[in-house]
């Protein structure tokens, strides 16, 4: 790979992956690995889900890119069915090619209709590669640090009596963009009341509730959407990942009210790919194999099974600080020095066994996000496989050499 650019701090340790179908890759070897982080979170169905496959090559035949003068019907098909999965049934939706776009181009919007200055978010949340939403300027963003909040022992409203809410510029605030879980990867949920009441104080001065879901979304946290975990109605909602499994489309959907303000004139932007007819009928497809096939209820019993064997796991060999978890993204927060060296070697051995977790550099968390369809043997089998190597790396193994593999 020495053409590649690779993903910054990121460790490439498998180079030869040439099949994959499931949650199954193969090397050139034919040696086989179990996918668990779903690529980065994308593959919602598994790689090579056949429905998908025959989406992409009937579409791709009738016609897969369009202009900026002519569409075709199944974009707007499309759009009708992701909005009424949002509850936005009169609203609007464009189609984009990442969950960066998706987020930036709702926080344009957003940007263009209100009158206060700040766009508020959490301080750990990450919404992607470029634009104002990645940057977070102090002049457009106000980030505020939930961290104090997570085990604030007050069962009332949260008012001005508490330094941390009375810190909230609310006056400068028009809109409050939230993720729902991820955290920047590391996957925290911030309080559910701490989280109603912000967005009920920003609506409530006619201000905008936007969510990035791109992680969070498609059934990931055993909900369509992360932010139905909350009880929330937003005004705007970014999609990405999941819902092309693997195929790179976004969505940007925008409530009627939304539509509304705008008045007929919606954020000046256009690139090549947007509304293609195939990037639609991608998402539409997924999101009917998931409705479909059951995968969401599927994924909450998984997701129950795997949670409380990890719990044992924790328990049985004290390597694990913490279990952090909804539906089927989780993370394991494990008992390391600063450097993370041993959650390096266990992701290495990990790997070597054949499994292929998510895990940030130099961050001491190994993330799980499995396809909605991963057979329930995958999971047994690297359960008792975690086990194995978290009590051999604990008991003095050496460290891992990753070309080795």
């Amino acid at each position: 790979m020495q053409h590649i650019i690779w993903y910054p701090g990121h460790e490439l340790i498998l180079k030869d992956i040439v099949r994959a179908e499931n949650c199954h890759l193969y090397d050139s070897r034919g040696r086989r690995f179990v996918d668990l982080e779903s690529g980065v979170w994308c593959t919602s169905v598994g790689h090579a889900n056949p429905r998908i496959l025959r989406v992409i090559a009937e579409q791709s035949a009738r016609i897969a890119h369009t202009g900026f003068g002519y569409s075709n019907g199944i974009v707007e098909d499309a759009a009708r069915g992701i909005l009424s999965l949002l509850g936005f049934q009169n609203g609007k939706c464009v189609f984009l090619c990442s969950g960066s776009e998706a987020v930036e181009y709702g926080v344009r919007t957003a940007q263009s209709i209100l009158r206060k200055p700040l766009l508020m978010t959490m301080m750990d949340s990450y919404f992607g590669a470029y634009g104002s939403a990645s940057r977070k300027e102090e002049r457009e963003w106000f980030c505020f640090d939930w961290t104090a909040c997570a085990a604030c022992p007050y069962t009332g409203e949260c008012d001005g009596r508490c330094e941390h809410w009375s810190s909230i510029p609310f006056d400068k605030i028009g809109g409050f963009l939230f993720e729902p879980g991820s955290s920047s990867g590391l996957v925290r949920f911030p309080p559910d009341k701490l989280i109603r009441e912000l967005a009920a104080a920003v609506k409530g001065n006619q201000g905008l509730l936007i969510i990035n879901e791109v992680t969070t979304g498609i059934g990931r946290t055993g909900a369509w959407f992360g932010y139905q975990h909350y009880g929330l109605s937003p005004d705007i909602v970014a999609l990405g990942k999941g819902l092309g499994n693997g195929y790179p489309v976004s969505v940007t959907a925008f409530a009627p009210a939304v539509i509304e303000r705008l008045g007929g004139e919606p954020v000046k932007y256009a690139q090549s790919h947007q509304d293609d007819p195939l990037g639609a009928a991608v998402a539409w497809e997924v999101v009917k194999v998931i409705q479909e096939e059951g995968l969401i209820e599927r994924g909450r019993g998984i997701a129950a099974g795997l949670l409380s064997e990890l719990e044992g796991i924790k328990e049985r060999t004290g390597c694990i600080r913490e279990i952090r978890a909804r539906g089927l993204m989780v993370a394991l927060e494990m008992k390391d020095n600063a450097d993370a060296s041993f959650t390096i070697n266990i992701h290495r051995e990990l790997v070597r066994r054949g499994y292929v977790l998510g895990r940030r550099p130099g961050i001491n968390v190994l993330r799980l996000d499995p396809s909605l369809t991963i057979d329930q043997q995958d999971i047994e089998e690297f359960l008792e496989v975690f086990e194995a190597v978290l009590s051999d790396t604990a008991g003095g193994g050496q460290e891992m050499d990753p070309s080795s593999f």
